[in-house]
């Protein structure tokens, strides 16, 4: 009696799975089916219904762009040279004030470095003469 609910459990399992994927065969665009031609795919899926449609779901089916989106990346890019998915978005103003205020002052004490190193060569330069 286990065996016979079991087999018919298998039986519910696989015609679900049969059916889902027959119908998203169908319902997929020709040109974003991966590894092989739509009919074949077809085939295979009507032919061998629960090896198919396993094939189907681990080879064939589209992939649908990237994954989950993390809370720093922007969902929609409007300039892929600026916006592109994966470039961080601002999220708290005040932090990022502050971090643009350290990386100014870096900056400026850069600057000031240089010319001390561009005066020292010049005083260098004018001894050496």
């Amino acid at each position: 009696m286990r065996v016979i609910k079991l087999e018919l459990l298998f039986g519910v399992v696989t015609f679900c799975l049969w059916v889902y994927c027959l119908v998203e065969v169908i319902q997929t665009p020709e040109g974003s089916i991966r590894n092989l031609p739509k009919v074949v795919w077809l085939l295979l899926v009507l032919l061998f219904p629960f090896v198919g449609s396993v094939a189907w779901l681990v080879a064939g089916r589209p992939d649908h762009g990237p994954g989950r989106v993390s809370p720093y990346e922007r969902r929609a890019p409007q300039f892929p040279e600026y916006d592109r998915p994966g470039r961080a978005a601002a999220v708290d103003p005040a932090r990022d004030e502050e971090f643009l205020r350290q990386v100014r002052e870096r900056a400026e004490a850069q600057r000031r470095r240089h010319e001390e190193r561009r005066r020292a060569r010049e005083r260098e330069r004018d001894g050496d003469a």
